[in-house]
Parts: C-alpha cells; sequence; structure tokens
C-alpha cells in the first residue's frame, strides 16, 4: 500500500469530495445523487482513499451472486502511477475472493488505452464492445476477469 493513504469503506460523508473528483476525472461525470445512492444501496462495494485527509480516489462497486462490477474508478490526477488504484483494485479484488465471486467486469472508454492497459495488467480480457454506451456516444469496452 502506497505510505501516507488511508483507505476506508464510503459513507454519506464522502460524497461531496467523491463527486468533485468525478467531475475533475471524467468527461461524462455521474451526478451526485448517484453517489448518494451508492453509499446507501446494497451489495455494494465502495472505497475512498485520502491522504491527510484530502479524497484521492474511489472505487465504487456493486455485485450480486458471483459477479462483481465496477461502475466507477478514479484517482486525482496528482495522485496517478503511484500506486492508488492498483490499491483500490486489490482491495476489490480479495473482496471479491473472500465474497466467493467468479467473475468480475467493468466498462472502458474505446480511446482510453492506458486504462485498458491498466486493467489488462491485473489480467482483465477484452470481452466485447458496446457501441454508443457513453452520452457523447463513444464506445465502450466491456473487459472481464475470472477469478
Amino acid at each position: 500500500m502506497p505510505e501516507g493513504i488511508t483507505i476506508h469503506h464510503a459513507s454519506a460523508a464522502d460524497v461531496n469530495d467523491v463527486h468533485q473528483l468525478e467531475c475533475a476525472a471524467f468527461p461524462s461525470p455521474w451526478r451526485r445523487e448517484f453517489f448518494e445512492s451508492e453509499v446507501h444501496g446494497s451489495g455494494r462495494f465502495n472505497l475512498v482513499v485520502r491522504r491527510q485527509g484530502r479524497l484521492i480516489g474511489y472505487l465504487f462497486a456493486m455485485w450480486f451472486f458471483d459477479e462483481l462490477h465496477i461502475n466507477k474508478i478514479a484517482v486525482d490526477e496528482q495522485e496517478r502511477r503511484k500506486g492508488i488504484a492498483d490499491t483500490l483494485m486489490a482491495e476489490c479484488i480479495a473482496f471479491a475472493k473472500r465474497n466467493r465471486i467468479r467473475l468480475m467486469s467493468l466498462e472502458v472508454r474505446e480511446s482510453n488505452r492506458g486504462a485498458q492497459a491498466f486493467y489488462r495488467h491485473l489480467d482483465f480480457t477484452p470481452a466485447y464492445v458496446r457501441p454508443m454506451y457513453y452520452p457523447d456516444g463513444e464506445a465502450a469496452v466491456v473487459m472481464t476477469k475470472n477469478l
């Protein structure tokens, strides 16, 4: 785990900071209300990472039966390439294994080659493309990992 960070389950108190990072990280951000709903939902695995109290990353996932879907993961631009996303994903994979989840999935923009490479590094493989998935019309590559 990178030095000087804390990780905890996301709560309602984190939503404003999460939404602020979401708006900075994504061209089509989720609305704040979506995060509010997620922190209160059942079958959710939501983490936030802080450094000296400042939110620097988050992961929001949902699970049902033996499948887990990663809805959102983001790291503050100044904190990228420091192991934060790797740590979040490691926590998520460990959670999945503890809960006998057999399949993990996520979507990534077709143009986001860096993110696709990151997920391949974690043994996710492209499964198929969802055309016109994002609000701006870009396709999503669905990537999966068998556990």
